[in-house]
């Protein structure tokens, strides 16, 4: 029987609660989450799907890889390859068989399939192998779930878990023939249990909609509020190295582990760009192929740093190789977020990994990407120098004087730009200053300071 699966507060060990509307309301009934179980993983694959078709390897790596995040003991594996589905159990009748053989045979506790089922191709199923079946999509929502630790992260998990469950509420309680009592004044015996818990549902759908579009307002202030700093965002495939190279970059200890989903929230750390000056890196949650888009949707106030940033480094996997799809998966879920028109520097990342005739073949389709080793610090001097050049088109390098008195002043040209030179006098300094050109119209303002372009096309 499948589940829906909420993180409880200071529960680490991957327990979960469920949300069950017949149980006063909205009391939630504890039960387990996939994790120690053991797992049959299938996956169909369907003709027309390039980007399947093109996998390297075994396809079923990658839901293997899910599988392990999600703490679950891969025992077996089936793959097949249609038309298009079984209406009834997407797999194919003799394929069915031999499935319901295999989980015998392994004694396996759950089926993952690495497809979207829907609820009556899952109810069919479990009919059938008699053990618990679900799909890709609730399988990244456990590990979402197990992985959430901050208040807004939690939401998001919620709500896409309900989102996904809400259609499913049929083969998902086991009291839905219960029916309410009828009340005074009310004819028949009232309300199905079925149709209560899917508006207690709904209702807590709206809530947490409600909550996340305050905190994404929330958000969205805060980092409007950084214009000041230049903002650089790290985005990319699930466990390409993005937290690794952050803290490479800024010399900061943020939770490091080599699988997939490892952290979900965003943190943004100070980055002294060498040669240029200090700006703003963001983390932020990684992709996957065939991200669901309930998470998608939640996940959106995490991805406002993203949104909002003046540059993004793409981090991809060089060493995999299914590199070309993974950077593909990536730009269409930046695509899916309405991140479409943005300055993004691709930065092939492992390449201590990889081979140098795949790495050649890799920079000769990606001309223009930077490859470096976050985790060896190969090619770092490249990128900076890279992200310099990028963020360098917004600024200028002006040679000012001021009083040297006026400290305030002196501050804000190092905060957000960087000070190349001083020289001093009896009153005043000349300063080198490399400065946002914002910033100009700010510095207009204080009457003390000498030196800059009289109008805006001096700018250029």
């Amino acid at each position: 029987m499948s589940s829906v699966f909420l993180p409880i507060d200071g529960d680490s060990n991957s327990t979960k609660e469920r949300f069950d509307a017949s149980t006063h309301t909205d009391r939630l009934t504890r039960i387990g989450s996939v994790a120690r179980e053991s797992a049959v993983l299938v996956g169909v694959y369907l003709e027309g799907r390039g980007e399947l078709g093109s996998l390297v390897g075994t396809p079923l790596d990658e839901l293997s890889g899910l599988a392990e995040a999600a703490r679950v003991c891969e025992v077996g594996r089936i793959t097949q390859r249609r038309r298009k589905p079984e209406a009834a159990t997407y797999i194919g009748s003799g394929k069915l068989n031999e499935l319901k053989e295999l989980v015998n045979t392994v004694d396996a506790d759950i089926v993952i399939f690495d497809n979207d089922l829907a609820p009556s191709q899952t109810k069919n199923l479990e009919e059938e192998l008699k053990v618990k079946v679900i799909d890709r999509t609730e399988l990244i929502l456990d590990i979402f779930a197990s992985r959430a630790r901050t208040n807004e992260s939690r939401l998001a998990v919620e709500l896409a878990q309900l989102e996904y469950s809400l259609p499913r509420l049929k083969r998902m309680w086991t009291h839905l023939e219960r029916q309410g009592v009828g009340g005074v004044g009310l004819r028949g015996p009232g309300e199905k249990q079925l149709e209560v818990d899917r508006r207690l549902a709904q209702k807590r759908i709206l809530d947490l909609k409600s909550e996340l579009n305050t905190i994404q307002q929330r958000r969205h202030r805060e980092v409007a509020a950084r214009k000041t700093s230049r903002t650089v965002s790290l985005v990319g495939y699930t466990n390409a190295g993005k937290s690794t190279l952050l803290n490479r970059l800024t010399d900061s200890d943020v939770y490091v582990k080599d699988q997939l989903f490892a952290t979900l929230d965003t943190r943004t750390r100070r980055w002294h760009l060498p040669g240029w000056g200090p700006v703003l890196l963001s983390d932020t949650v990684g992709f996957i192929r065939d991200l669901p888009h309930h998470l998608i949707a939640s996940f959106r106030a995490t991805l406002e740093e993203a949104n909002q940033a003046d540059l993004l480094l793409h981090v991809a996997d060089a060493s995999s190789r299914n590199v070309n799809i993974q950077i593909d998966a990536a730009f269409q879920v930046l695509t899916d977020i309405g991140i479409r028109e943005k300055d993004t520097l691709l930065v092939l990342n492992k390449i201590d990994m990889l081979e140098p005739d795949r790495l050649e073949v890799l920079l000769a389709k990606y001309p223009n990407a930077v490859s470096i080793s976050a985790g060896s610090g190969l090619g770092i001097e490249n990128l900076a120098v890279a992200v310099s050049n990028i963020l360098s088109k917004e600024f200028l390098d002006l040679t000012i004087e001021m009083p040297i008195a006026n400290g305030r002043l002196m501050a804000l040209l190092a905060r957000d730009g960087e000070i190349l030179s001083k020289r001093y006098g009896e009153e005043m300094v000349l300063v080198h200053c490399r400065i946002p050109q914002h910033l100009v119209g700010r510095l207009r303002q204080e009457k003390e300071i000498q030196g800059l372009p009289e109008k805006p096309a001096d700018l250029f």
